[in-house]
C-alpha cells in the first residue's frame, strides 16, 4: 500500500469512528435513544479508534502509521467484546450497575466534564433499541469488526 493510501485509510478509520460517536450523540439527543454504561463505553472506544486513526494519518512515517494501525486492532477487538457483552449479557439483565463498563466509566469520570456525551441515562435492558431491524449494539459490533479488519490489513500490507 502506498504511503498516501495508508494515510488516507487511517484518516477514514478515524473519521468513521468519530462519526459513529456523533451518530450516537444525535440518536440520544434527537431520537431519545438513551445510553447505558456499555453504550458509553463503546463511545469511548470509538473515540480512541478515531484519535489513533487521525494520529496515524497525521504522521509522516509509514512505519509509525502501520504500528498505529496495528494498535487499532486490539482497540477494535475491545469494541467487539463490549458490543457482544452488551448484546448477549447486559441487555438481558435488569441492571448493569457495577459491571466492568460501569466501573471503567466511574474511574474516568468523563460524565462530570461532558454529561451530554458521557452520562449514563438508561439501564442496559432499557437501552435495547433496534435500528432498521437490528439492535443498536449489533451495528456497533459490525462497525468495530470492519474497522478492526481494515486496521489489520493496513498494518500487514507492504507499501
Amino acid at each position: 500500500m502506498k504511503a498516501h493510501n495508508l494515510r488516507f485509510a487511517c484518516f477514514c478509520i478515524g473519521l468513521i469512528s468519530l462519526s459513529a460517536v456523533a451518530a450516537a450523540y444525535v440518536a440520544q439527543h434527537r431520537f431519545n435513544m438513551q445510553p447505558c454504561p456499555w453504550c458509553i463505553l463503546q463511545r469511548l472506544i470509538f473515540i480512541a479508534l478515531g484519535l489513533l486513526g487521525c494520529l496515524a494519518a497525521a504522521v509522516q512515517s509509514v512505519k509509525t502509521q502501520r504500528w498505529l494501525s496495528a494498535l487499532m486492532v486490539p482497540v477494535s477487538a475491545s469494541g467487539v467484546a463490549a458490543a457482544l457483552w452488551q448484546h448477549f449479557v447486559a441487555t438481558k439483565s435488569n441492571s448493569c450497575a457495577f459491571t466492568l463498563a460501569d466501573q471503567i466509566l466511574n474511574k474516568v469520570n468523563l460524565a462530570a466534564h461532558w454529561p451530554n456525551m458521557f452520562e449514563i441515562t438508561a439501564s442496559c435492558n432499557e437501552a435495547a433499541v433496534d435500528l432498521f431491524g437490528l439492535p443498536f449494539e449489533v451495528w456497533s459490533l459490525a462497525l468495530f469488526a470492519s474497522l478492526g479488519v481494515w486496521s489489520l490489513t493496513n498494518a500487514l500490507r507492504r507499501h
